[in-house]
Order: structure tokens, then C-alpha cells, then sequence
């Protein structure tokens, strides 16, 4: 369940679709392995397990759907979830690391949290607490979507074709792309932090 290679060599392409459906639509899908899957999966297309493309799309289909549920969710129930007692699950720290981040970034997030772990979990979530209206999170779902089950899946076929033994450096290359992906936000709250105090 945490092992993309057992997931993918396993269950194909319906085991990927399952894991990012639930990665993205359930507040306790946080700890499944979105992007190492994504990528893994890019690696295992070049090896011919499956085509791009049909990977690509199964991968769009399933966190837009699940960003949607996320979402849905979030209108009718998600803050009475996080007003009961802190737990593993139910953890009021996690719901407000998102809040925070959709107020700084806005309807943004929904299209940039799909490249960072966790707050892709949460971020359609808040978006339905705090009233994202629909056609605004719709469009943002949509672009987001694809744009992640596009880039990640690319991003390790064309690693894979290009370095011997791809599987050994999946984790150290997503968490550099991960880092290159917060240095925006890292730069922006710094930036932030430092004007707040000389005021």
C-alpha cells in the first residue's frame, strides 16, 4: 500500500488510480505516496507495463475526482470533523496549515498544492469550509489535475530514459523537486515574516 512498485507491478493502473483517488479525496490519505507513485509510474510506462497516456489520464481522473470529494466533503462536514478531539486522523494542525496556506495563495492553491505533499490532502477540503465558489474550484480542480498527472508521470519516463537504474534515485529527485517547488512559498513567508516585525 505504501510501496509504488508493489502498487504498480501488483494492481496497474487501477491500484494508481485507487491510491490517488483516495490520497486526494480523504483527509486521512495524506501519508499514501502521491508523487513517488506518479513518478514511479512514469518510469514503469518507458519499461512498457502500461502506455503513457493511459496512466496520464487514469491519474487526472482520479484527483480531480478526489479533490472534488475532498471538497463536497468539505462543504457539508469538514470543520465539525476537526472540532472534535485531536487525533492521528483528526488533527486541527494539519486543517489549519492549509487554511493558512489557501488564505496567503487563495484559489491558486488548488492548482499548486497538487505538487506539494499533505496540503494537496487538505486543500480542497478548506476550499469547501471556507466556500470556494464551485466554478471557480471547478476550473482550478480541472487545470491542476492535469497539469500534475502530466508533469510527475513525464517528468520520471523522461528520467528513466535518461539514467541507468531509475528506481534508486525516485525518492532524492521528488524530494529536490519538492523543494524546488516550496521555494516560492519559503521565500514569500520569509519575506513576510522579516516586514511583520519591523513594523
Amino acid at each position: 500500500m505504501f510501496d509504488p512498485t508493489t502498487i504498480i507491478t501488483t494492481a496497474g493502473i487501477l491500484g494508481i488510480f485507487l491510491v490517488i483517488f483516495i490520497e486526494t479525496g480523504f483527509f486521512f490519505g495524506f501519508f499514501l505516496p502521491g508523487d513517488t507513485l506518479l513518478f514511479s509510474a512514469g518510469i514503469f510506462a518507458l519499461q512498457g507495463f502500461f502506455p503513457l497516456w493511459a496512466v496520464v489520464i487514469a491519474i487526472a481522473l482520479a484527483s480531480i475526482l478526489g479533490n472534488s470529494l475532498g471538497y463536497l466533503t468539505g462543504r457539508k462536514i469538514g470543520r465539525k470533523l476537526f472540532e472534535r478531539e485531536a487525533s492521528f486522523f483528526f488533527n486541527k494542525k494539519r486543517i489549519y496549515e492549509a487554511e493558512n496556506f489557501y488564505k496567503r495563495y487563495g484559489s491558486f492553491t488548488i492548482i499548486i498544492a497538487r505538487f506539494i505533499p499533505v496540503i494537496r490532502t487538505f486543500a480542497p477540503l478548506v476550499a469547501g469550509i471556507g466556500g470556494m465558489k464551485k466554478k471557480t474550484f471547478i476550473i482550478c480542480n480541472l487545470i491542476g489535475g492535469i497539469v500534475w498527472a502530466t508533469a510527475v508521470p513525464l517528468l520520471g519516463y523522461i528520467f528513466g530514459s535518461l539514467v541507468p537504474n531509475p528506481d534508486r534515485y525516485v525518492l532524492p529527485v521528488l524530494l529536490l523537486a519538492v523543494g524546488a517547488s516550496l521555494l516560492p512559498f519559503i521565500f514569500s513567508a520569509t519575506r513576510y515574516y522579516f516586514f511583520s516585525q519591523k513594523k
